[in-house]
């Protein structure tokens, strides 16, 4: 039983991955750029529910709600002031500037709520299922977090497949110029991704804190990276991809820290990563792409 005990808790934090991957992959596949930033919206996320829930005394709904909000308005805020000024620019520039955000992020958290660790509050108030006679016993965040894993990659694959915004998202990863001279707004575009991608960041950020309720100004640099390894790892720029590269990523991981060591977890992960991209360099469900000179 302590296997499968392993097993689902994997599959679970290969969940959150997979929610913060689905910004990174859908901000590459339509921007064609890499928004290191993204795990720091998740910290914001999670500071915006513990101030509504924790400190305000506001209900769970009330504290998701605000934090979906906040780190969509701030996810479009940054991608105008710090990205769009960019759109032309090298890869190098706007990955610096990407980096610069991020840390920027940190540091007014930093001012604001200071370098003390804080107890999360739990929003998720599922009963745990008991399995095999009382043996197995998966908690309510736990099984949350799988299920909206499951019910987001099914939502924005629909949403990118059958909505006219998302046929146009379509457009301009397939070929930006082309999809101006089609009378299709660009900018519009781009920025909409940006808000989705933070929404889920919030989204990923209050489930990632229930799972582990500890939250500091850099509770989602590594959820972030490991994040952004999935989602290279399942081919970014897909969206089933980005899926199945968290939760394997996930399980690797939780394995790992069982069975080999909890020190060397991390190191592991990685190593997985560079191993695959060896065998398959556009990662699992991952396309080669012919660029133009």
């Amino acid at each position: 039983m302590s296997f499968l005990s392993y097993l689902i808790n994997g599959i679970s934090l290969g969940s959150v991955y997979a929610i913060i991957a689905l910004g990174y992959t859908m901000v590459y596949g339509i921007a064609k750029m890499l928004n290191f930033a993204h795990g720091d919206i998740i910290m914001v996320g999670g500071f915006a529910v513990f101030t509504i829930v924790s400190t305000m005394g506001g209900s769970s709904a009330v504290g998701i709600l605000v934090a979906v909000v906040i780190c969509t308005v701030l996810g479009v805020t940054i991608e105008k002031v710090a990205y769009r000024p960019l759109r032309g620019a090298s890869p190098l520039a706007v990955l610096i500037t990407a980096i610069g955000v991020s840390y920027l992020l940190q540091n007014i958290a930093l001012l604001v709520f200071g370098s003390n660790a804080r107890q999360f509050t739990s929003v998720v108030n599922v009963p745990a299922l008991k399995l095999a006679g009382g043996e197995l016993s998966i908690s309510g965040v736990t099984i949350v977090t799988i299920l909206s894993c499951i019910v987001i990659m099914i939502a924005l694959t629909a949403f990118i497949n059958k909505t006219r915004i998302g046929q146009a998202m379509l457009a301009v990863s397939e070929d930006r110029g082309a999809a101006t001279l089609m009378g299709i707004n660009v900018n519009g575009t781009i920025a909409v991704t940006f808000a989705i991608g933070s929404a889920l960041a919030a989204v990923a950020g209050v489930l990632l804190c229930s799972a582990y309720p500890s939250l500091t100004p850099y509770t989602g640099s590594m959820p972030g990276i490991k994040a952004f390894v999935a989602a290279v790892f399942g081919g970014i720029g897909s969206i089933p991809g980005a899926m199945i590269g968290g939760i394997l990523l996930g399980i690797i991981e939780n394995l790992a820290k069982a069975y080999i060591s909890s020190q060397l977890s991390d190191a592991i992960v990685f190593s997985v990563l560079i191993i695959v991209l060896l065998v398959r360099p556009t990662g699992i469900l991952g396309k080669k792409m012919n660029e133009k000179v």
